[in-house]
């Protein structure tokens, strides 16, 4: 899988943070993070370690942009597959369906990213719930477009849900075909959605 940059990210120092993502990419999909060194990663990106600890302040580091920026990756495949002009409930599905094909085009580096980021204590969860609330706030702004129907913590729900459907497949040796989950993700997504009305009914009696 190859990462999407910003444009106008062609100074000198954005390149080599560029090559240098890359190279972590390459390196630690083919070896897993335990194994990869960062000789190993300035060798593939063709820079100094001088030039990584400019960047990075150690391996884990680079690992936690890593994820950033291939998460950041999916979630532009995710916004530029919405088709606003279709009810939201098929919006989301295509949406989720483009998204989980993004992410099985590089088997071997989503799952060392998805796997890996649970090893990497506070640090990594931190970035892990940064990602999971971009992805919730991208549901959430196109489900609630013309009426109020999920909550944020429906939302938050949903794509810990996602998440873990997407965790088992990879588990399964499947992660070159998450793009079959996604009537599950869409399901999932649709019944939480109801689920905020379902409790009030429960909460207040059915209408009389």
């Amino acid at each position: 899988m190859k990462l999407k940059h910003p444009p106008g990210a062609d100074n000198a120092s954005n390149e080599h943070r560029a090559r240098l993502l890359q190279a972590m990419a390459n390196v630690a999909a083919a070896q897993g993070l335990a194994a990869t060194s960062i000789a190993a990663v300035v060798a593939e990106a063709g820079v100094s370690k001088r030039t990584f600890y400019e960047h990075f302040a150690d391996k884990d580091a680079c690992f936690l942009e890593l994820y950033r920026a291939a998460s950041a990756s999916a979630l532009r495949t995710l916004r530029d597959s919405v088709q606003s002009e279709r009810p939201w409930q098929d919006q989301v599905e295509h949406a989720l369906g483009a998204y989980l094909k993004h992410l099985s085009a590089g088997p071997q580096l989503i799952r060392m990213l998805f796997v890996e980021i649970h090893h990497l204590g506070a640090a990594g969860a931190q970035v892990r719930r940064e990602v999971m609330q971009h992805l919730a706030d991208f549901m959430l702004e196109t489900i609630n477009t013309q009426a109020p129907v999920l909550t944020p913590t429906m939302a938050m729900a949903a794509v810990g849900g996602i998440h873990e459907l997407v965790l088992q497949a990879i588990e399964r040796g499947e992660a070159a075909q998450l793009d079959r989950l996604t009537p599950s993700a869409g399901a999932v997504v649709r019944l939480l959605a109801a689920a905020p009305m379902a409790a009030t009914t429960i909460k207040n009696g059915p209408p009389k």
